[in-house]
């Protein structure tokens, strides 16, 4: 038996289908890192952030799909003239986010382009004011001052440059060969130097230990001029003690105290006489009967002391009642 649908019946059917499609049209879901734009009759609204959101079905759209996330973009190769006409090749990459989705969207068309060609134009007119040995020298600086123009350039389409970095910057081969040389002669000149400088400080070390020895050697030689004086002031007073007591002896009428001194100095003469280096001639006996006079008052003198410390030696192993008992 057919099942017969009145009109109502697919009226509400009608209905509740267009409703759905509505629901599905006005719910939209925002993924992580982007945001949407909505346009009503064509004029912007508001922005959508991640997650779900709600628009009016027909009357809202979405108008464009911004990527938040830090986005990298190659710079490609360029020529670039420096200020002292040196033509080198330039490449570079530039680092860049999306702050505000409706001024990226609105105020500049094709973005990435857009950023691009303002870094390579900022490249050519940074690097063109610096000479080459600056340019290959301070690539911080350029980086730096390319960030600063092409941030402020940007800032009004919501976008943030985060980096710009230069990757290579090649000069033409033949200049590379003459910074080549350029740069082994200037090693050579500092080797020379160098080495100059190193002689010259050896000369100067040199000179120094000499100048040392030569002090060291003075102070030695005072040192030693000191010692012999000290030396000859001790065997001028040992001589002075012995004339002092050969003086006292004879005072005393000891005549044997002279021939000993006399004696000892004749000896001595004639040892120097022996020892001197220059021919001589030697006759003996040489006034022997002097000599052995002095060495017989050298015995006498002996013989007197050896009597004089026997007598002591007695008079103290007898002791004083000895006396005393000889007196009784």
């Amino acid at each position: 038996m057919p099942i017969e649908i009145s009109t109502f019946s697919i009226f509400v059917i009608a209905v509740l289908v267009f409703a759905l499609i509505l629901i599905f049209m006005g719910v939209k879901s925002v993924p992580q890192g982007m945001q949407y734009t909505v346009e009503r009759f064509g004029r912007y609204t508001k922005t959508l952030t991640p997650g779900l959101n709600l628009i009016v079905p027909v009357i809202d759209k979405i108008g464009a799909e911004m990527n938040m996330m830090e986005t990298v973009m190659d710079v490609p190769s360029q020529e670039v003239i420096t200020k002292d006409n040196a033509v080198v090749q330039v490449d570079g990459v530039v680092f860049f986010q999306v702050l505000d989705a409706a001024n990226a969207a609105y105020q500049v068309r094709n973005l990435e382009r857009a950023i691009l060609n303002l870094t390579m134009t900022n490249v050519r007119t940074v690097m063109g004011s610096m000479d080459l040995d600056e340019l290959l020298s301070k690539r911080d600086k350029i980086n730096a001052e390319l960030l600063r123009v092409v941030d402020d350039a940007t800032e009004p389409w919501g976008v943030k440059v985060t980096r710009i970095e230069i990757k290579d910057i090649t000069p033409p081969a033949d200049l590379v060969d003459s910074m080549a040389r350029q740069m082994k002669a200037e090693r050579e000149k500092r080797a020379t130097i160098l080495e100059a400088e190193g002689e010259r400080q050896g000369q100067i070390l040199k000179a120094e230990g000499a100048k040392q020895a030569a002090v060291l050697e003075a102070e030695g030689r005072r040192e030693a001029a000191f010692k012999d004086a000290e030396a000859r002031e001790r065997e001028a007073e040992a001589e002075a003690k012995a004339t002092t007591m050969v003086s006292s002896a004879i005072s005393e009428g000891d005549v044997n105290a002279i021939n000993y001194f006399v004696a000892q100095k004749y000896v001595d003469a004639l040892g120097q006489f022996a020892n001197s280096p220059n021919q001589k001639t030697f006759f003996l006996p040489v006034d022997a009967a002097g000599v052995i006079g002095a060495i017989g008052g050298i015995a006498e003198i002996a013989k007197d002391s050896l009597a004089e410390r026997e007598a002591k030696k007695e008079e103290r192993r007898r002791g004083p009642w000895d006396g005393e008992g000889s007196a009784g």
